[in-house]
């Protein structure tokens, strides 16, 4: 069965576990470092330690990358052409992209020294078509206020809503109003009464 490498694992040093991967990790790690660690005999012995000093002496190489990048034009401005600072800048960024590569690379050595297996990322299959990408989990709570907002209209729908109540003032005046027509209508017969009186009245006197 292949043993699985993770992205920017350095070319040349065996897989972890396999026969010769720490003879390949210690000559990779030599080969990144400053040639006066080679005297330290505790470094090959120890390939662990060689790791972790390669990991150190990278990130420090990598941040001075950086760091000359961002004032080479302020450092070397007065002293060279544009060209020339412009070229500077490309070779930081090419030594740059190494550096960091080989800082990746280093610390993964590391880690596969301290006993770390590599496992491939895990990715969701996809699920049969009609079903959505995410179901639902049982007892999957809802949105606070979802529920809330969802009740509202039903609750709305049950009460009943009260009338609004008549003013009693228009009642009076029509009441009132009713009144006064019977006593008008009274008032007109009286006077229609009167009048066929007088007219008697004045033809016994004549």
């Amino acid at each position: 069965m292949a043993v699985y490498l993770p992205p920017g694992w350095p070319t040349g040093v065996h897989p972890p576990g396999s026969e010769g991967f720490e003879r390949t990790a210690v000559a990779w790690l030599l080969d990144v470092v400053p040639p006066d660690y080679r005297l330290h005999g505790v470094l090959q012995r120890h390939p662990i330690a060689l790791a972790t000093l390669a990991r150190r002496h990278l990130a420090a190489c990598v941040e001075g990358a950086r760091q000359g990048y961002r004032t080479a034009r302020t450092e070397l401005g007065d002293v060279l052409p544009v060209s020339g600072v412009d070229a500077v800048l490309a070779a930081y960024r090419s030594e740059g992209h190494r550096l960091v590569t080989a800082a990746s690379a280093a610390d993964l050595v590391e880690r596969a020294l301290r006993g770390k297996e590599f496992t491939p990322p895990l990715h969701e299959a996809p699920g049969p078509p009609g079903q959505p990408e995410r179901p639902e989990r049982p007892g999957q709570q809802e949105r606070p206020g979802q529920q809330e907002l969802q009740e509202q209209p039903k609750r709305e729908k049950q009460q009943p809503r009260q009338p609004t109540p008549v003013k009693q003032q228009p009642v009076k005046q029509q009441q009132s109003a009713g009144q006064q027509q019977p006593a008008k209508q009274q008032q007109k017969k009286a006077t229609a009464t009167a009048a066929p009186a007088k007219q008697r009245r004045k033809q016994a006197v004549s």
